[in-house]
């Protein structure tokens, strides 16, 4: 299988020359998804509205390639604050209760001071 580049559409893809995921076979690699809204154009100050709408963004994602959350083995989550661990880690647990992939959280700045949550994810496809 070739490889494939997903977008979104961000004009941020262009400029920074990254795409929303790449594909190789039957691996899926979601490059660091925020919680904008790409409907609304917006972010929700709110960092459990920002995890929900990170994984909207991750599930379109993989949803364009054939995959499905289910298939991810690994993920990256990248908090602004600490504090809202205890806020972000129940709807991580809600999205992969049943998944259960390898996980790293960590503390770190992102671009925009409006973004509090990025998570990436990688994903292998699973056999029939």
């Amino acid at each position: 299988m070739a490889r494939k580049l997903i977008s979104s559409g961000s004009s941020f893809e262009a400029l920074a020359g990254y795409s929303r995921a790449v594909i190789d076979g039957d691996w899926a690699f979601v490059s660091g998804t925020t919680g904008y809204d790409y409907a609304k154009m917006a972010i929700s100050p709110d960092v459990a509205e920002q995890t929900e709408q990170c994984f909207a963004n991750i599930r379109a994602a993989l949803a364009q390639a054939g995959f499905d959350l289910a298939d991810t083995v690994r993920v990256q989550i990248h908090l602004t604050d600490a504090k809202d661990f205890d806020k972000v880690a129940p709807i991580v647990g809600k999205h992969f209760k049943d998944i259960r992939p390898a996980n790293t959280t960590v503390v770190s700045q992102l671009l925009n001071a409006d973004m509090k949550i990025e998570i990436e994810v990688t994903a292998k496809k699973r056999s029939a």
